[in-house]
């Protein structure tokens, strides 16, 4: 197995161990992987965070097809949307949880309305995929659709998926998802709050390329 390979297996471990520290898991739920090549290292199923070391993380082909060298846990149940995501965007890594205010906002809302400009940090206002059961190829296709032109989604009564170049990328972005969830909830609790309109999303993009050409 080469040095790239086995890095990502450590990454993905690491990463898991920040998802149980950040609170946006509980026990063995949400998944993290790395695509190296036409490989993927994935997180193992129904092992708890804390007890996954680099050599319990999983390795599969992009059909979903573990490595047989290895003497792992099974992969992850949600390996196939992970492939989907993989197969249908181009990105390196895809972070996966169940934070509670993501997975509260996703039972109420179709989209998360922009209420910060850090909406476009996802792509634009978080679309939320429709429910299907965890780990069907229906909750995929569910997912890849609400991924269209953005780099996170929320998932109807379930939580909140990330993808990046990098796993730091996409785990910053899962984060960010989970912030601007709680934004959402804190902010209806103190009345209706002012959702930004396009023209002032239109603004703020316009406004970073400016700076990012001086």
């Amino acid at each position: 197995m080469n040095a790239e390979l086995e890095l990502a297996r450590e990454q993905v471990a690491e990463a898991g161990r920040r998802l149980i520290g950040d609170g946006l898991v509980q026990g063995t739920a949400g998944n993290i992987s790395i695509r190296v090549g036409d490989l993927v290292a994935i997180s193992p199923s129904g092992v708890p965070y804390h007890l996954v070391s680099a050599n319990d993380v999983c390795v599969v082909d992009l059909a979903g097809e573990p490595l047989p060298a290895l003497n792992t846990p099974a992969p992850s149940s949600e390996t196939p949307m992970h492939l989907a995501i993989y197969r249908d965007t181009g990105t390196g890594a895809v972070v996966h949880h169940h934070g509670l205010h993501s997975a509260a906002v996703s039972t109420v809302v179709t989209e998360l309305p922009p209420l910060h400009y850090y909406a476009l940090q996802l792509g634009g206002p978080t679309r939320v995929a429709s429910y299907a059961t965890f780990g069907t190829p229906e909750l995929a296709e569910s997912v890849c659709t609400a991924l269209e032109g953005r780099n996170a989604a929320l998932m109807q009564n379930h939580g909140a998926v990330a993808h990046g170049k990098t796993l730091d990328q996409a785990y910053d972005r899962a984060r960010l998802l989970e912030w601007l969830c709680a934004l959402h909830i804190q902010a209806h609790n103190l009345g209706t709050p002012r959702v930004l309109t396009d023209t002032e999303l239109t603004a703020v993009t316009r406004r970073k390329a400016e700076r990012a050409v001086r």
